[in-house]
């Protein structure tokens, strides 16, 4: 703010808890409250009416609790602070700036070919975030979907890069692909039971587990008698493996790599037989595949030492 003021610019610096950002006592981890889409508004009623031509700056990351202790939001809290404060303002587009050209086609560390993709929808940048891209957290998205305010992601770097734009629903045509990414060091938990063959009760006793020790799941595929399922890596499993051995015999796989392809599910078959005919022929071992309830996302398994060429050998298959 004093920066924008000395090149004569107005504008008035805000810490976030002045313009209304409450949370909840989760300090490092805070959710923002309902009370910030009434809040914002207000506090900066006299910008938004055009009254002030002062620009506000606001803090990221940070907010008080209803005591009026600072809490941190967490994880991606900056780009949160920022589309909370535009879809509460109505804005026309809320820009996040980066270092890279918007949202790409693949990590252009592993796939030099990747380029910038012009246009995703919430739902595919949520699901892009979840599943390796490092762009934007899905979190951010929450406000931006529930006021259908457009995002547009920037590079700092490359100013005259128009960036990809999130939106509700593709403007065009849904592309059959709109990129791929990957998380490593995955540990892939194999459950079978015989015995609880149809009953009912069998994922509800295995989910129970993973809530008991507070452990989250990624992708997951399911049989009669058997679950395939992923956790990070990182994750202590001796506890959960225990409990999990009451309902049947389990296995645990290391170093494996979650390989996602956000696209549109509706051609799954298609797309389906691009991919395993392209991975066969570089003797690529798909051990899982999971479709997203999202319809935007199928998930490969495979080693955690193959999935930057299993990345490269599916975006030459769908991008050329």
């Amino acid at each position: 703010a004093a920066y924008l003021k000395k090149e004569g610019t107005a504008a008035t610096f805000y810490d976030a808890w002045d313009i209304g950002m409450v949370s909840d006592s989760n300090y490092m981890a805070a959710e923002l409250l309902d009370d910030v889409w009434k809040n914002i508004p207000e506090h900066l009623s006299s910008y938004k009416d055009g009254k002030s031509s002062e620009i506000p700056i606001v803090t990221g990351f940070i907010a008080k609790d209803k005591n009026g202790i600072i809490t941190t939001l967490g994880r991606g809290g900056s780009d949160l602070s920022a589309t909370m404060i535009g879809a509460a303002m109505n804005a026309d587009e809320i820009q996040t700036w980066k270092d890279v050209d918007g949202i790409l086609t693949a990590d252009p560390r592993v796939v030099k070919e990747a380029h910038p993709v012009s246009e995703v929808t919430y739902e595919e940048a949520q699901e892009l975030a979840m599943f390796g891209s490092q762009v934007l957290h899905p979190r951010s998205m929450i406000p931006c979907r529930k006021s259908g305010t457009k995002v547009r992601v920037k590079n700092s770097y490359n100013i005259k890069s128009p960036g990809t734009l999130i939106v509700e629903n593709h403007s065009g045509a849904t592309p059959p692909v709109t990129a791929i990414t990957s998380v490593k060091n995955v540990n892939l938990i194999d459950i079978q039971s015989s015995h609880m063959f149809g009953a009912s009760g069998f994922l509800a006793h295995i989910f129970n587990q993973f809530l008991k020790w507070n452990i989250s799941v990624d992708v997951i595929a399911t049989s009669e008698v058997s679950v395939s399922l992923t956790v990070s890596g990182k994750t202590e499993l001796d506890g959960l493996v225990e409990d999990l051995s009451r309902a049947g015999e389990v296995h645990v796989k290391k170093e494996k790599a979650i390989v996602t392809v956000i696209c549109d599910a509706a051609h799954s078959s298609s797309l389906l037989a691009k991919a395993f005919a392209s991975l066969a022929k570089e003797d690529i071992n798909v051990q899982m595949i999971s479709q997203g309830a999202s319809k935007v996302n199928i998930s490969f398994l495979v080693d955690s030492s193959q999935a930057d060429k299993t990345v490269c050998v599916l975006h030459k298959a769908f991008f050329g």
